[in-house]
This record gives C-alpha cells, sequence and structure tokens, in this order.
C-alpha cells in the first residue's frame, strides 16, 4: 500500500499539525514503511494463535486494603495558595 503525499496532508490537517514540504515526504516514506510492515505481517497464518492484548503474561498486582493515618488538615493545605478554615479555596467556575 502507497501512502501518497496528499493522505499524509489530510491527517496532518486532522491532527492540526503544520509540515512543511519536507517533512510530509519523510513522514509519506515511514507511514508507507509501517503499512508495508502490517502487510508483511498479514501474510502469516495466525489460525492457531490466541488472540492476546498483551505480549507477555500481566496479572494486576492487588494488595489488601490497610488502614493508614491519614495526612491531617494541617499538613493537607500547608502549601495551599488560600484556604478558608480547613478547606482548599479556590475560584468560582459555576455562575
Amino acid at each position: 500500500m502507497k501512502i501518497s503525499v496528499a493522505e499524509v496532508e489530510y491527517v496532518a490537517r486532522l491532527a492540526r499539525l503544520e509540515l512543511n514540504k519536507a517533512e510530509t515526504d519523510l513522514f509519506a516514506g515511514q507511514m508507507d514503511a509501517i503499512l508495508g510492515y502490517v502487510e508483511k505481517l498479514n501474510e502469516l497464518d495466525t489460525a492457531d494463535i490466541r488472540p492476546t492484548s498483551h505480549a507477555v503474561p500481566v496479572e494486576n498486582a492487588f494488595r489488601e486494603d490497610a488502614t493508614s493515618p491519614s495526612l491531617g488538615v494541617a499538613k493537607a493545605l500547608a502549601n495551599a495558595p488560600d484556604r478558608a478554615d480547613s478547606f482548599y479555596r479556590v475560584p468560582k467556575v459555576i455562575e
């Protein structure tokens, strides 16, 4: 599959990228090489291969919930730029 310069310009416009002529030519060649490799992968027989979402087995690293002391109001608000009593004061965003 050959990627044209017009297609690169179209994708760049969708991504709101300004590309000069050299970049457009460079990306056309790179995208063409990528799609050529994908096309080569399509030649492989994958009928007996199980679909996976990761290349290596991944397991969640869950841990037991454990209680611990909280940060505390004084430490939590120590670097607050503006506060009211024990709360952060922020600019009003809803009218």
